[in-house]
Formats: C-alpha cells, sequence, structure tokens
C-alpha cells in the first residue's frame, strides 16, 4: 500500500511563516490569560518571522505551485497573527466590552479584505513579471505588530489608565488596510530602521516583566 504524504509544501521557505503563525496563537493564549506582555512578545515574535520569511523563501528555486501556495500561507498566516490576534488582545485588554468586539471584528473584517485583495493583486503581478514588488496598495497588515506594541510601551510607561486608544488604533488601522494608498515597501535603511524600532520595544517590554502593569 502506497503511503501519501501530507497536503503542502515542507521545504524550509516556510518555515519562518509557519513559526509566525504558531507564535502568534501562542500570543492569543496568552491574552486570554491576560498575560498581556507575553502576548505582545509573541505579536512581534511574529512580525519578525514575517519580515524574513520573505527573503528566505526568494533563496529557493520555486515552481508556479509552490509559489501561489506561499502567496496563500503567507496570507492566512498574516491573518491570524496580524488579524485575529491583535484584536482578540484588545478585545480582552478593553475589558471585553461590546464596542471593543463590535471594533475588533471590523478590524479583523478589513484585514480579511486587504490580505484577499492582496493575493489577487499579487497573483496577477507575478504573472507579468518576475521583479520584487516595491509598493504595497493599502496599509500592511504587518504594520500593527509596530504599532500596537509601541502603545502598549507608552501605555504602560506613561501610566495612561484608559483602554480606549487601543479602540481607536484598530479603527484607524482597519480604515488604513482598506484605504486605496500605495505604500513604498520598505528596504535598507527603513528596513533596518523598522529592525531597531522593533528591538527597542522588544527590550522595553521585556523591561516589564519586572514592574506591574
Amino acid at each position: 500500500m502506497r503511503i501519501k504524504k501530507p497536503l503542502g509544501y515542507y521545504n524550509y521557505t516556510v518555515i519562518l511563516t509557519y513559526l509566525g503563525m504558531l507564535f502568534s496563537f501562542v500570543g492569543m493564549l496568552r491574552a486570554f490569560n491576560e498575560d498581556y506582555v507575553g502576548a505582545i512578545l509573541f505579536l512581534m515574535a511574529a512580525g519578525i518571522c514575517d519580515m524574513f520569511d520573505g527573503n528566505v523563501a526568494s533563496t529557493k528555486q520555486r515552481d508556479d505551485s509552490e509559489k501561489k501556495f506561499g502567496i496563500q500561507i503567507d496570507s492566512l498566516s498574516d491573518l491570524i497573527s496580524f488579524g485575529v490576534m491583535p484584536a482578540l488582545f484588545v478585545y480582552m485588554i478593553t475589558g471585553q466590552s461590546i464596542v471593543a468586539a463590535l471594533v475588533a471584528a471590523l478590524y479583523t473584517l478589513s484585514a480579511l479584505i486587504r490580505l484577499a485583495f492582496f493575493n489577487v493583486n499579487e497573483e496577477e503581478r507575478q504573472q507579468r513579471t518576475s521583479e520584487r514588488r516595491e509598493v504595497y496598495d493599502g496599509v500592511p497588515v504587518t504594520t500593527i505588530a509596530v504599532i500596537l506594541p509601541l502603545a502598549f510601551l507608552v501605555q504602560n510607561i506613561a501610566e495612561i489608565r484608559g483602554t480606549a486608544g487601543y479602540i481607536a488604533l484598530l479603527v484607524v488601522c482597519g480604515i488604513g488596510f482598506i484605504s486605496p494608498v500605495e505604500i513604498k515597501k520598505p528596504c535598507g535603511v527603513r528596513k533596518i530602521c523598522l529592525i531597531l524600532i522593533g528591538i527597542g520595544e522588544v527590550i522595553g517590554v521585556m523591561l516589564m516583566r519586572w514592574r506591574p502593569i
């Protein structure tokens, strides 16, 4: 009897994508347990994975099926990591109110629409050219992996008691996801700046382990 291999592709080009999704899933579990520091750390870990998974994928010659699978799996992972996970985090940290639930749901919907549109657009683009993408249509959903930790740090460093800012943040980001604006893809100096900001956020959030929130 011939044993069939599992569905999907399991080469090294998708490892970071899979890890990013798993990190964000653990982050959701931490949010459920009201460990918001841990949740933010796992969100940033997912963001780091997403930042470099494209570079890893470009090192391997892939056929059309592998490329299409890469597009789909990356967006599905992003929906969990930067759509569902931040929405759940905000819902939990703001006291699980009806308003927070509604905004979180609409934010996730915006991320879903943005990623589905990206998939269609990217497949069409790859059929026309083999060049790397230079601009994004709409604000990338991965932006939340930088903005939400920053908001979390500011709230705790400044000892801001209210949590309405998180809801406003989701509203702004959700609108940005589906807005018809072109965002230049970060590279070179811009990418280094993002990495440095991320490192600063990681250090800041980890230091919060030693002080009450």
